[in-house]
């Protein structure tokens, strides 16, 4: 199963990467020494704009200490999601519309996620609803792409609220149906 999710992953990035390239339209972002990246192409000075790029993690990132935290086992494709790639969000659109897929920028940036993760699981149990595990946002405020952690399917939710509806079986099925959105 984590097998398809990387493979999925890895060809919507090498399609992201390659669009980009092709469009001329490089991701650049504002240089901030407080929150370095490995997505980082170059050294700058704070407040420079300088061009990023997904790259793959070194394997040392690990949702074990969540898991060991609450007691539970996350979804494999969930967790091998975040620990496959550093990026900025990425801009996407999928069949029922657009929405942005969010990533680690730095191994910080994933020990944050990690924290935000945990209060998402507590409300998730406090309101005695299925765990869901976030990865997108979308336009309208307080909707989020997640996967259900038991099922893993990809599920549409408003936050606090149970999914409303199933937009795949699974992550990789999702990702695979994705086409990046360099225009935004």
């Amino acid at each position: 199963m984590t097998l398809s999710l990387n493979k999925a992953l890895d060809q919507f990035i090498e399609d992201f990467i390659t669009l980009q390239r092709e469009r001329g339209s490089e991701g650049f972002v504002q240089f901030d020494a407080q929150w370095p990246s490995p997505c980082l192409s170059e050294d700058a000075k704070n407040g420079d704009w300088i061009s990023w790029e997904p790259v793959l993690q070194a394997n040392t990132n690990s949702f074990t200490n969540v898991e060991e935290a609450l007691d539970i086992t996350l979804n494999p494709e969930f967790c091998a999601y975040f620990t496959r790639y550093y990026s900025e969000s990425i801009s996407v659109v999928a069949p029922q519309g657009k929405c942005e897929l969010l990533f680690a920028w730095s191994h910080e940036d994933f020990e944050r996620l990690q924290q935000n993760l945990i209060g998402h699981l507590l409300m998730k149990q406090r309101l005695g609803q299925p765990l869901t595990l976030f990865f997108a946002v979308t336009d309208e405020e307080d909707v989020i792409l997640s996967v259900d952690n038991e099922s893993g399917e990809v599920v549409v939710e408003q936050v606090g609220k149970l999914p409303s509806k199933v937009l795949a079986s699974s992550l990789s099925e999702f990702i695979s149906t994705l086409t990046p959105d360099t225009a935004r």
